[in-house]
């Protein structure tokens, strides 16, 4: 499979939140259309509804594709497979947390929106490679 980090980073640049920029980058993996993904994943943007308080939109884009990607599998591959996300989304980032990324209480800024999208990118390509 190609790269498509980069489209992702397009998309968040476009207007996209975070979790769109993602899961419609791979849409067609869940064998769903871009605007059907836009709309599933529009409130996981900005730490779910825009709190900041919640998981990083990236990341939760990434799992809500994978849990439609895995649909014909089952639960526990679709856990797992998310759970790996996390795992290395917080290894790089020290965090999934939208507002702690941001640097919003300490000012330390940890990743940029446009890095957190190529990094989940990054971690569902690896992924999804494995399934194509």
């Amino acid at each position: 499979m190609d790269s498509r980090k980069e489209l992702a980073v397009e998309r968040k640049r476009s207007g996209f939140n975070c979790a769109q920029a993602v899961a419609c980058t791979y849409c067609d993996f869940a064998g769903v259309d871009a605007e059907t993904m836009a709309a599933i994943t529009q409130t996981l943007g900005t730490g779910i509804g825009g709190t900041l308080e919640g998981t990083c939109g990236a990341v939760s884009g990434a799992c809500v594709l994978l849990g439609m990607a895995n649909k014909g599998i089952g639960r526990p591959a679709a856990m797992k497979e998310a759970k790996t996300i996390v795992k290395r989304f917080k290894e790089r980032n020290q965090t999934v947390t939208c507002k702690t990324l941001k640097g919003i209480e300490t000012g330390n800024v940890l990743r940029s929106c446009e890095d957190c999208v190529r990094d989940a990118a990054e971690f569902l390509e690896e992924i999804l490679g494995e399934k194509a």
